[in-house]
């Protein structure tokens, strides 16, 4: 195809095609976009499909769903048996992981950003997840809540005054010219705690949900991380490779939750002592608490998306938000708004600086990155299976503008925010009245904080109530994506699946702190760091797959069809009138057109696209007559 330049019929006064060429070139338009074998879909004017829509059935995979039972199994068999073996070698494993790839994670983290920033910001932004005319599911505000409550859970108020903290007190290496406890330093800290807390972060989650998304609800195909690999790997992505993958997911997911949901009972339990003025809680109320979320995030999961996260996350949010705005308005308020631009314009600052830190810089920099960045990055990609998963659940119908600029700008705004207001409300307390630092743990610091400040009682019992709700809509949403996951990507698993895994959330974590005690906990939270490593490399695979997926999304064909028809057009109007002519469309001999670039016939194009008997609307056919 290329463009008629000709003038013959216009309107000589307003340069406006007749009717009957309008007419003319709609049925050239539809021949010549329709080139190849009569009666199929040209690659593209397909509209995509959603996973639902096709011929593909969910049942339970006896082999992904044994092997990782059996995994789960054995390892807390090992953890109660032998928790300082288990503490050992997760620990040696994880000196390997940190020390002798840091690297590998310090560049894998450019790389992400990068490319997401490209899906968001660049050629493919309009590509949507979904069908060309697919409407969100949720609204905007609902669907923000539910990303920040699922990914960000109880860290946030864990670190929110505890990290910046240690920054300000001891300035990371790339800073060592910054004054502990400074005004300088107070930057410096907040800018080191949103580069582990923002935008890379926030980056690796909208990788996996993205891409999960994209496949299931636009290519059709099953929402699994090992579907995201169909691209590269083809045929065996369903094949021992893809199970592999799945497996691994469903077992990081399951103790990455597990210890998580450990960690958040003693933190709960903690704050009930503080709030109480009770003594110290024994195993047995530890399990009770456990057992009483358990039953809560369960029943969260059970009732679906629409009633029991969506709820609970809205409620969370106005929760965190009156805290956070007590503490702005009670604290030091000028400070903490002076600070939230100077920490903005820091961070960006430096954050050159801080991509760039490696181990190579000097002792003090391997240290800290094992502690810290690298500790995050293995941190936050050991947990993309299951937020990506639950992401891409809640994010069908998004443009990637949309999506990139939800998933990664706007949490990481609001982190900015919460960081400053909480952990700088600590440094200057720390500064100019009691020793914040003297808190006996990092559990007790947000504690501190609050006893420091009017109504300390009152937030305190705010507080111990947000954490229990981040948890419920971590740990619900975790359950779903494990039965997802279990059920071939089941988008809407069977009800039993998820209790299971729910239950056995539950159950490890109960057992591991009434068994091994702590030092299980901390030999599993190391094992499912060394399990990132492999996921790391799955990453990458997933990049490059999803790469070439947009590469020849109909909505990448159509546009370059309008540029090439367009450039050819231009060229010959100009070269044949002068300045006197308009485009319109004609026929051309084969190969010479604005679709002589593409191979139609080429099966990648449009095999995905395999509706279901009266499951998908069918696109207009290459048959003019039909």
């Amino acid at each position: 195809m290329m463009s008629d330049t000709r003038t013959g019929s216009t309107s000589s006064r307003s340069g406006r095609p007749s009717a009957a060429q309008r007419v003319r070139a709609a049925r050239i338009l539809q021949e010549v976009t329709s080139p190849g074998t009569l009666g199929s879909p040209h690659p593209a004017l397909l509209p995509g499909i959603g996973v639902e829509q096709t011929h593909l059935s969910f049942r339970i995979d006896k082999v992904v769903f044994t092997i990782a039972a059996a995994v789960v199994l054995a390892v807390i068999a090992w953890g109660l048996l032998l928790p300082a073996g288990l503490a050992e070698f997760a620990n040696a494993a994880f000196e390997l992981v940190t020390v002798d790839f840091g690297w590998f994670f310090g560049v894998l983290t450019v790389a992400v950003l990068v490319f997401m920033m490209w899906l968001g910001f660049g050629r493919h932004r309009a590509v949507r997840l979904g069908q060309d005319d697919e409407e969100p599911e949720f609204s905007t505000v609902s669907w923000v809540t539910m990303l920040f409550s699922a990914g960000i859970g109880i860290g946030l108020l864990f670190y929110g005054p505890l990290e910046p903290m240690s920054f300000f007190l001891d300035p990371p290496p790339a800073f060592t010219g910054t004054a502990p406890g400074s005004g300088q330093a107070m930057h410096v800290a907040l800018a080191q705690t949103l580069f582990h807390w923002g935008p890379v972060a926030w980056a690796f989650y909208a990788l996996v949900g993205g891409a999960v998304a994209y496949a299931a609800y636009r290519k059709g195909r099953s929402p699994l991380m090992s579907a995201l690999l169909e691209p590269v790997f083809g045929e065996r992505s369903q094949g021992v490779l893809g199970k592999v993958v799945d497996v691994f997911a469903i077992v990081v997911t399951l103790f990455g939750t597990a210890v998580s949901l450990g960690i958040g009972a003693l933190q709960i339990g903690r704050g009930i002592e503080i709030v109480g003025g009770v003594g110290p809680l024994g195993n047995a109320v530890i399990v009770g608490i456990i057992a009483v979320l358990s039953v809560a995030f369960i029943l969260s999961a059970v009732s679906g998306l629409k009633r029991g996260i969506r709820a609970l996350s809205n409620v969370n949010m106005v929760l965190a938000g009156l805290l956070g705005l007590f503490i702005l308005v009670v604290g030091p308020t000028v400070l903490l708004l002076n600070l939230v631009p100077g920490a903005l314009m820091t961070f960006v600052a430096e954050l050159p600086v801080m991509m760039g830190q490696s181990a190579a810089t000097s002792p003090d920099a391997q240290e800290f990155m094992s502690a810290w960045s690298t500790y995050y990055w293995a941190w936050w990609v050991s947990w993309t299976p299951f937020v990506g998963m639950f992401i891409a659940k809640i994010s069908r119908g998004r443009t990637l503008r949309e999506f990139v600029t939800a998933v990664i700008v706007v949490p990481s705004a609001v982190c900015l925010v919460w960081f400053t207001v909480v952990g700088g409300t600590a440094m200057w307390l720390e500064q100019t009245r009691s020793a914040m630092s003297a808190s006996e743990s990092g559990q007790d610091m947000l504690f501190a904080l609050l006893r420091e400040l009017p109504f300390g009682a009152v937030t305190s019992v705010l507080a111990v109530v947000s954490i229990v709700i981040f948890f419920v809509t971590s740990a619900d949403s975790a359950s779903i994506v494990m039965a997802s996951l279990s059920e071939q990507g089941n988008p809407t698993p069977r009800r039993w699946t998820t209790v299971v895994w729910g239950a056995a959330l539950a159950t490890v974590a109960a057992v591991l702190l009434v068994g091994g005690g702590q030092v299980a906990l901390t030999g599993l939270q190391s094992l499912m760091m060394v399990s990132a490593l492999p996921f790391a490399v799955v990453l990458i695979f997933v990049m490059v797959a999803w790469a070439k997926d947009l590469a020849r999304d109909p909505l990448t064909l159509r546009r370059r069809y309008a540029r090439e028809a367009l450039e050819q057009g231009v060229r010959a109007g100009i070269e044949e009138h002068g300045d006197d002519f308009v485009v319109g469309v004609v026929a051309t001999e084969p190969d010479e057109g604005a679709g002589a670039w593409l191979d139609t016939e080429d099966p990648a194009l449009s095999d995905w696209y395999q509706p279901d008997e009266g499951g998908a609307e069918t696109p207009p056919s290459r048959d003019p007559a039909g």
